[in-house]
């Protein structure tokens, strides 16, 4: 088993990577009293593994609630039914939440659980490859506005995360992409090694063999950078490589035609091909990317766009500071900067 301590001074907890640890996990928490446990998933992982964490945890009081999949989830309206089944379920701030789910249920149930009387223990299992790799570390929970993604939400870490590489044995291929975009991020901002190891790998067979090693990379990285700036005001936001022309892209065609990694991955295709025009980064540098996102089955850019309407909505980004928004830039690959521009300039980085 390899694990990582993240440690914030008011706040330290483990990660656990290991292949097959959901059958440990009985074990792993600690039973006290007459605790329960609610167990927060959507209907397709609640299909596919519902029965092995109903298995690990059959000496728990345990009971599910179960949500759609897909981002949409990510609302006001599923938090209120979230918190309509904690109280069905009777829980208290005794209890413990488990958000045993992609990155939409760890967002989502890791916002009820910071919330829902005023603050509930909770566990974290992701089981794909973003949440694994990126968003069930750093205790950063939300839902979603009409406006904007993730508008709503606060800085609230688990107990615990438990990851297994083998929930990525049933993910759909596109979502194994999807997830490929966050650790190709990685390479990016801070690992010129992990690119080029990612550009190495013959097969996905190759690939899958060496996760165990690739998401305790990728979760080493995200470490130091939650625990230099844990509230994301600094040095944290270079993990938002991509994320500002992504998330725009994501609201502009409504959450449906384009999923998290992809967006990101045109996110940072397109900054770095213009940053490259104007002399910030090393020449060669956006074609990197670009090949290393066709390698990974994932797009560099969006056809027929219309780039003034989707920056429209950078308009309400969280990352908007008054007339300015912080965007990350590389200098090369592994080498990355937080650069500090005016709004208004926007569309100069993203034409």
């Amino acid at each position: 088993m390899m694990t990582l301590d993240i440690n914030l001074g008011h706040k330290s907890y483990k990660i656990y990577i290991k292949r097959g640890i959901i059958s440990q996990l009985g074990r792993l928490l600690t039973k006290t009293n007459d605790e329960k446990i609610a167990v927060i998933t959507d209907s397709n992982i609640y299909k596919l593994h519902g029965k092995k964490i109903s298995d690990a945890l059959s000496d728990f009081d345990m009971g599910f609630i179960v949500v759609e999949p897909g981002e949409k989830s990510k609302s006001i309206t599923t938090l209120q039914y979230v918190y309509k089944q904690l109280l069905n379920l009777k829980i208290t701030r005794s209890d413990t939440i488990i958000t045993f789910g992609g990155g939409v249920v760890g967002d989502l149930g890791g916002f009820a659980a910071s919330t829902f009387l005023r603050g509930i223990p909770y566990f974290q299992i992701p089981t794909s490859l973003t949440a694994q790799i990126d968003s069930s570390i750093g205790g950063k929970v939300a839902v979603d506005l009409p406006e904007g993604k993730n508008l709503v939400g606060s800085f609230y870490h688990p107990d615990a995360v438990f990851i297994d590489p083998d929930f990525l044995e049933t993910l759909d291929e596109r979502f194994f992409s999807d997830g490929m975009a966050e650790v190709i991020k990685y390479g990016c901002i801070d690992d010129s090694a992990l690119f080029e190891r990612l550009m190495g790998y013959k097969s996905k067979k190759d690939l899958l063999t060496d996760m165990e090693q690739i998401i305790y990379k990728c979760c080493s990285i995200k470490k130091n950078f939650v625990e230099e700036d844990e509230k994301d005001t600094g040095r944290r936001m270079i993990l938002n490589f991509g994320h500002t022309f992504g998330h725009a892209v994501e609201k502009y065609f409504n959450y449906n035609k384009y999923t998290h990694g992809e967006a990101v991955a045109v996110g940072m295709y397109k900054i770095t091909k213009k940053s490259e025009e104007m002399g910030i980064t090393k020449p060669g540098t956006h074609n990197l990317i670009k090949n290393i996102l066709t390698k990974y089955k994932l797009p560099y850019e969006i056809a027929d766009a219309d780039n003034r309407a989707i920056l429209k909505a950078i308009e309400v980004d969280k990352k908007n500071k008054g007339p300015y928004i912080d965007i990350v830039l590389l200098k090369s690959i592994g080498d990355s900067f937080i650069k500090r521009i005016n709004r208004d300039d926007i569309f100069m980085y993203f034409s």
